[in-house]
């Protein structure tokens, strides 16, 4: 017996490939239906989704490899669009006889090579296994700048449309795709727009001569083969070609290269500044009632205030004597394993340079395959070496910031994980 906690994109993938392995598999849902993070409004309280959200994967890198989304829908799906299609991939696969809605999970606990898992009406169980699944863009980061603002002030976490905010004078803090996006949003309704960054970031279009960026990306590392950072600086000329230098419209130029961080996905940024909606200022030195002092001594007055400034990595039903991330450090073998903790298994933790969601489904393919079974593992020594070596390889790669706790390359990823399923040996 497995439980799988949440149905989002990652638990019902989880689900399914249990399923297929002729494993018991139970899923437990906060809310009253599937799609996590993609069901906007979900009554699970843990959607981030605003009303324009379009995701930044085209539709061809996007499905699950044996469900792909159909060719008559658009390139970059709408939120509302990505949970019509999970919600087909759970009737296709006959996922959903094996979820409990409305049922939220308050506890996790090892027992006795189990592990015992405890509802919110006090009704406990205690299954083989059990797969965390509850997504890792719910639980607002905020930011600590000194001073206090007076006006309104949101994380990203609850924006969900400008309307509340017209005619007014709002700042965004970040640099982030939802930060971009947001920032754009507004710029259409309120009356004053600016973007706070403290270090910028590169701003990648989602089109190139046409094409979605990241087929070319996809097309460069893996039919051409070329390294991520090779591809990756070969992405940035095509950007520049694209849409020009990015300091022509008043967006710094990072100081790292391109394929040290998450580029920025927007085709409406760099138009927006340029048509004057929005514009971008250096990072926050002081709040100081409704006006904010900047690392360039200017000073501004607002209304309000979007903190666009990224997500804790939390489990509400784990102590962190079981297991925690904290930033820079995701102790887990293949990303998805504590290697104290046999029977405990982690699917979509991870923040890859390339889609999420067929990334998940490996993920998924390699947890069924260890639980019935089909799959052995080193021995934790192992493991733990692995994970030193991973964390390593981050540090050596990435900027220096908490959002790249859990960064994969998909290339590389995939093939671990790939090969791990062929030899039925992970990590030989």
């Amino acid at each position: 017996m497995i439980a799988v906690i949440g149905a989002g994109s990652s638990g019902v993938a989880v689900a399914k490939a249990l399923k297929e392995r002729g494993l018991d598999v139970t899923v437990f849902e906060a809310g009253s239906d599937i799609g996590g993070m993609w069901r906007y409004e979900n009554d699970n309280g843990m959607s981030s989704a605003y009303r324009s959200l379009h995701i930044d994967t085209s539709r061809r890198n996007l499905g699950y490899p044996d469900f792909p989304i159909p060719a008559d829908q658009p390139d970059f799906l709408s939120h509302a669009q990505v949970l019509a299609w999970l919600e087909a991939y759970a009737d296709r696969f006959a996922v959903r006889p094996h979820i409990r809605f409305r049922t939220t999970v308050t506890a996790v606990e090892p027992a006795d090579g189990r592990w015992r898992v405890t509802l919110a009406g006090g009704e406990a169980a205690e299954y083989d296994a059990v797969v965390v699944a509850n997504g890792h863009l719910w639980d607002p980061r905020w930011p600590d700048f000194p001073g206090q603002f007076d006006g309104t002030a949101i994380h990203s976490h609850h924006y969900r449309t400008a309307a509340p905010f017209e005619d007014q004078d709002v700042l965004v803090v970040g640099i982030g795709n939802s930060a971009v996006d947001i920032a754009c949003d507004l710029g259409r309704r309120a009356r004053r727009v600016h973007l706070s960054t403290r270090r910028s970031a590169w701003i990648a279009p989602k089109y190139i001569l046409g094409i979605p960026t990241d087929r070319w990306t996809a097309f460069l590392t893996r039919r051409l083969r070329l390294p991520t950072p090779v591809a990756r600086g070969a992405i940035r000329w095509l950007m520049m070609l694209s849409q020009g230098d990015q300091r022509r419209y008043g967006v710094p130029r990072p100081a790292h290269p391109i394929w040290r961080e998450h580029a920025t996905i927007s085709q409406e940024l760099l138009p927006a500044i340029g048509h004057g909606r929005l514009a971008i200022k250096p990072d926050i030195r002081e709040l100081r009632g409704h006006e904010v002092a900047f690392a360039d001594g200017t000073v501004e007055r607002y209304d309000a205030i979007v903190y666009a400034t990224g997500y804790r990595t939390s489990f509400p039903f784990l102590t962190p004597d079981v297991f925690a991330v904290r930033d820079g450090e995701a102790p887990l073998y293949r990303r998805m394993l504590p290697p104290d903790r046999p029977g405990l298994a982690f699917a979509g933790l991870v923040q890859p340079i390339g889609p999420t969601i067929p990334l998940v489904e490996i993920q998924a393919r390699w947890l069924a395959a260890l639980f019935s079974g089909a799959l052995r593992l080193p021995d934790a020594a192992a493991m733990r070496r692995e994970i030193a070596r991973h964390k390593a390889r981050i540090a050596r790669r990435y900027v220096g910031s908490a959002r790249y706790t859990l960064e994969v390359d998909f290339r590389e990823y995939a093939g671990q994980l790939r090969g791990d399923l062929a030899r039925g040996i992970a990590g030989a």
